[in-house]
């Protein structure tokens, strides 16, 4: 049975549609990306393709070749992405089990119910980014028009009764894995 969604927000320019890795792209619409790392990458996997060997001057071209620099939130910029989530919670009655707000990507385990999972998602994300402009610290402040922080889509797992478990700890360890501070947030509550 169905009880959450684990989703990876994207920052702009962390996970490319043609990435080596594979990617749940079909098409390039940068005629740029398309010359410096090739066509979409699709794939089918749930599983995470992070630790997959791959050609990773490839995937540095294809950064370099985006029209903006990828992004890379701060610690400031976290907290203040946090706070927009906390808004978007109280607003849609959202549930979280777990939330990892690392530099180029958010990972969240989200209670599921009779909503979108796209849309709980894009709210997440509306909030944070006005979160971000309110405290002018958005990365592209001063930009215009102002491009967006997130890239366009999340990457979503249904997650079984029998897996939220494994799930949240999944998230909750993923800061660790990549160096940082264990995360709590004020708004995850436990299952």
């Amino acid at each position: 049975m169905l009880v959450a969604h684990h989703c990876v927000l994207s920052a702009y320019g962390f996970w490319l549609p043609n990435d080596p890795r594979g990617s749940w792209s079909t098409a390039i619409f940068s005629d740029a990306l398309f010359r410096a790392a090739g066509s979409a990458t699709k794939t089918t996997s749930r599983r995470s393709l992070a630790a997959i060997p791959h050609d990773a001057s490839r995937r540095r071209a294809g950064k370099a070749a985006l029209k903006y620099p990828p992004v890379c939130f701060n610690g400031i910029q976290a907290r203040a992405i946090a706070r927009g989530f906390s808004t978007a919670i109280a607003q849609g009655g959202y549930r979280l089990f777990a939330c990892a707000i690392l530099p180029e990507h958010v990972h969240v385990v989200i209670a599921h119910d009779a909503r979108k999972i796209e849309a709980v998602v894009g709210h997440l994300k509306r909030r944070a980014t006005l979160r971000l402009l309110a405290e002018n610290i958005h990365p592209f402040q001063g930009r215009s028009p102002l491009p967006s922080v997130w890239a366009e889509k999340e990457w979503d797992v249904e997650v079984p009764a029998d897996q939220l478990q494994a799930a949240i700890r999944y998230v909750e360890e993923n800061p660790v894995k990549a160096g940082l501070p264990r995360q709590k947030w004020w708004f995850v509550r436990p299952p």
